[in-house]
């Protein structure tokens, strides 16, 4: 507006005192979370994707609700999809390599960041190498920085450290680092961060745990955004790591004694993908690699007051009632909204 503009329409009564606002409204915004490494020993877990809300959930990540939406307008919705974990019998060309990291979700994508405008980052992938990454320069073998980094892997001698978290740089984090493989005994992954936790450490002989998730109850009792747990070597008698409390994180690979493969983070919650991990006692020339698990999906939910009506697409997206005299908008993939008063 120009200051002559402003002055007429002030003047004859027609200048936005901003009750054309919807006022605000609540969200809740996950990225996709990052696939588990494969193989090469213990393979570090994914990381969470990264995780953004406000009314709802742990107070201390709670930010301002969304602010200055207008009726009528229609605004975009991206759900950020989880990352793929590394294959089994990968060829090892480079001999480091991590898992696909996951992709951002965002509500509004030309608004304002933390007004108008929320951006959530996809999680890191977990790491994983052969032997000939150990005479790489040290640190050696990290997981990828993300929403929540994705856990290191563990070969030795020299330590792996996780991606580190918060990758937007946010005042609030909207998640953590992924842990640390140590050098000894070196056969052991870490697990991937998670929305209040960072990644597990590798053990004396047990994974890294995934990093917690965080609970929220925007749509209901759920968890979102744990990090993925890590892979173990069956050599070093110990457990994998186990899916991140709090929810949602796929769990480590421990030949053997438990699953070949890293598990899939849960769908649609930004969870982790699981590390893999190095089947020894099989014959030289066959497949000794195991896969690790993809990470999940991300997910956007609003809430808004029952006195504004949305307008929601595509249909595999979902309007529904809520308590306290208010409703929810869930979007699984992106998609449009709009309201009206």
């Amino acid at each position: 507006w120009s200051m002559q503009s402003a002055f007429q329409n002030q003047k004859a009564g027609t200048w936005p005192d901003g009750s054309l606002s919807l006022g605000d409204i609540d969200y809740m915004v996950v990225a996709g979370a990052g696939g588990g490494g494969g193989a090469g020993c213990g393979a570090g877990g994914g990381g969470a994707g990264g995780y953004r809300a406000s009314g709802y959930g742990p107070a201390p990540l709670q930010g301002t609700a969304l602010s200055g939406l207008l009726p009528g307008v229609t605004y975009p919705v991206t759900v950020g999809g989880g990352g793929a974990g590394m294959p089994k019998c990968m060829v090892w060309s480079p001999s480091y390599q991590t898992a696909a990291p996951g992709y951002n979700s965002i509500f509004n994508v030309c608004g304002v960041e933390s007004s108008t405008k929320f951006t959530s980052t996809g999680g890191g992938g977990g790491a994983s190498g052969s032997g000939a990454a150990s005479s790489a320069p040290v640190p050696y073998a990290p997981g990828l920085p993300g929403g929540s980094g994705g856990g290191g892997w563990g070969h030795g001698p020299k330590p792996s450290p996780g991606g580190a978290g918060n990758a937007g740089g946010y005042t609030i984090p909207e998640g953590n680092t992924g842990g640390t493989a140590n050098s000894s005994p070196g056969l052991i992954g870490a697990g991937g961060g998670g929305a209040t936790a960072v990644g597990g450490n590798t053990g004396p002989v047990n994974a890294g745990t995934g990093g917690a998730g965080a609970p929220n109850n925007i749509l209901g009792t759920a968890s979102y955004a744990g990090g993925g747990g890590a892979g173990n070597d069956e050599r070093t008698g110990g457990v994998a790591g186990l899916a991140s409390p709090c929810g949602t994180g796929g769990a480590g690979a421990m030949p053997v004694t438990g699953t070949n493969a890293g598990g899939d983070g849960t769908q649609y919650t930004g969870g982790g993908g699981g590390g893999g991990t190095w089947r020894f006692g099989v014959p030289c020339g066959t497949c000794r690699t195991s896969a690790g698990g993809s990470g999940g999906d991300g997910v956007v939910i609003l809430r808004y007051p029952t006195t504004l009506t949305g307008t929601i697409a595509p249909g595999c997206n979902v309007i529904a009632c809520a308590p306290c005299s208010s409703k929810t908008a869930k979007f699984t993939v992106t998609g449009t909204i709009s309201w009206t008063k």
